[in-house]
């Protein structure tokens, strides 16, 4: 008889198969999938279904984009634009770089990696939106500059690692893992870079750029990458001014008061857009309903799969292998693979621990193997059902959104199917010889 466990890897196989197929929200047939595999597979009372729900996840990707949605329509978004190109001195391709090294420095001095992208996410979308660069290109490269901090010795991400490997008796270099992670994604956003640098104008839709381009800004026409702009001088308006100051204050505080960013974001849209009314009513349109059905529908199913033990048989599984290179391997791409469409931070939390007895043989390097699989879990954070990803899908602008969704699932693919199998190649394999 097939096993519960097996029913509900198949039945997360079939969403996948169907809504390749067929123009439908994946979020809709993973909360189905909650409720069928829940209530007749595992058993599951409504309310053990429910727990999955991603309550924060929700509150970030509504409260981040009506936020933006309101800065973008007061114009407060061109004047960020603007300010980036003076940064870059007018060579708008080298945005991308600049917001992979404040996404890096943020996360490295202790900012949450999910709160950084929220904060730099948006302005990069609106940037590649108006010079015609690839969406895809900036908001990866925001997420691989998170990555590349998110493991020094002030991160959450690093000090959570460091802590695991401390009880149970073992050690690892601080350095060693902060230099790994940001190596290996310093590595993969110059890929990434150089792969999606001519590929902007092939990502919108058929409409002009230029609705949104300030005005002066020499948006290019016809095709083609600006990589030369001049910034334009404008006047600043009073709900300009006031919205700088919002999105400061969203800034402090979640970077010094660790305060939800979402809520953060939604009062702050709110006041906002109660000083404008004008466009009081526009600017929840602006929110990203369908990507939030999306991931929300994922993040449940994936929490159906962690109480009912699934994630954990396949895991044990893995170990149960036998040979400590290949158990190692396994365990990179599992976590990997699980970390697509689940919690950074948890998978971290659940799975080192099943490597320390296989470490604690000597067999294999301490720090590679813990460095493979931290950079095994947390690369694989394109993904759209997850927040990172979530926050790139949500705040595209001026995109096919089925086209840039199928965009952003191949581009997870290829770091899920690539990236944990190089971390491994990398950091372990050298070592165990």
């Amino acid at each position: 008889m097939m096993s519960s466990q097996l029913i509900a890897i198949l039945v997360l196989g079939g969403m996948f198969v169907v809504a390749t197929m067929l123009p439908i929200n994946i979020g809709i047939l993973a909360l189905v999938a909650s409720f069928v595999v829940g209530t007749f597979v595992f058993g599951f009372e409504d309310k053990e279904i429910f727990e999955g729900f991603p309550v924060s996840l929700f509150i970030t990707v509504v409260g981040v984009t009506y936020l933006f949605s309101v800065a973008k329509l007061n114009g407060t978004i061109d004047l960020l634009v603007q300010g980036g190109i003076r940064l870059v001195r007018g060579r708008a391709i080298l945005v991308p770089w600049v917001l992979f090294l404040v996404a890096a420095t943020l996360t490295a001095l202790g900012t949450f990696t999910p709160a950084a992208v929220a904060l730099l996410v948006p302005i990069g979308m609106s940037f590649a939106f108006t010079y015609r660069i690839s969406p895809l290109m900036i908001g990866m490269m925001v997420i691989c500059g998170a990555h590349a901090g998110a493991f020094s010795p002030m991160a959450v991400s690093g000090a959570l690692v460091y802590g695991i490997v401390a009880k149970s008796g073992l050690t690892i270099s601080h350095a060693t893992l902060f230099f790994a992670s940001l190596g290996f994604n310093l590595l993969l956003a110059a890929v990434t870079y150089v792969m999606l640098r001519r590929r902007g104008e092939e990502s919108f839709d058929d409409r002009p750029a230029v609705d949104d381009a300030p005005s002066g800004g020499s948006a290019p026409a016809g095709g083609g990458v600006a990589t030369e702009v001049r910034p334009t001088t404008r006047t600043v308006t009073w709900h300009q001014r006031a919205t700088l100051v919002a999105l400061v204050g969203l800034v402090v505080g979640a970077l010094a008061f660790h305060l939800q960013i979402g809520f953060l974001a939604l009062a702050a849209g709110a006041v906002l857009a109660l000083l404008d009314r004008a466009n009081l009513g526009k600017a929840v349109e602006g929110i990203s309903w369908p990507t939030i059905l999306l991931v929300a529908g994922m993040v449940t199913y994936v929490g159906v799969l962690e109480h009912s033990g699934t994630i954990d048989w396949v895991a044990h599984g893995a170990v149960g292998l036998g040979a400590p290179l290949l158990v190692a391997l396994v365990l990179c791409v599992i976590v990997g693979v699980t970390s697509a469409f689940a919690s950074s931070t948890a998978i971290l939390t659940a799975t080192i621990p099943m490597a320390i007895p296989l470490l604690l043989t000597g067999s294999l390097p301490v720090a590679g193997v813990v460095a493979a699989m931290a950079i095994s879990t947390t690369i694989v954070d394109v993904s759209p059902f997850s927040t990172n990803g979530a926050l790139v899908l949500a705040n595209a602008r001026g995109v096919d959104r089925n086209r840039f969704y199928r965009q952003v699932i191949s581009y997870t693919c290829v770091i899920v199917a690539l990236g944990p199998i190089a971390a491994w190649a990398v950091l372990v394999l050298p070592g165990s010889f």
